[in-house]
């Protein structure tokens, strides 16, 4: 009898740490904001059959996204700099329009506001 308490004890034990590590995994995806969640989805949309480098854009054999697949991402990535708020206006003087530097920015705010989350489950 005492041994089935024990084991009994134990297994309740296991299962409440087990629900306790996906409770922190879970945690994680639920802090970030809509808009880090678009910026994600943005990201891996260039994935997509649809969405990868053509051949000629291939034969460029360059690291820099090509415009079309830039513009898959600056939608996003304005969201996410004006989630911040920073103004429309304030966005176009800064980056003058240009995808590449919305982009950057935007990954910038995205991994700033990721650290900040996973600070957040450490403490």
């Amino acid at each position: 009898m005492k041994k089935l308490l024990i084991s009994s004890v134990f297994a309740l034990l296991t299962l409440a740490s087990c629900n306790n590590e996906s409770a922190v995994v879970n945690t994680v995806e639920t802090m970030k904001t809509p808009q880090m969640e678009n910026f994600d989805k943005a990201f891996k949309s260039l994935g997509d059959p649809q969405n990868r480098p053509t051949e000629e854009e291939r034969k460029r054999n360059t690291s820099e996204l090509s415009d079309r697949r830039k513009a898959l991402l600056v939608p996003a990535s304005k969201e996410l700099i004006l989630s911040t708020g920073i103004t429309e206006a304030e966005l176009m003087r800064k980056t003058g329009g240009d995808m590449s530097q919305i982009i950057v920015w935007a990954t910038q705010i995205y991994m700033q506001k990721s650290d900040e989350i996973r600070k957040n489950i450490k403490s």
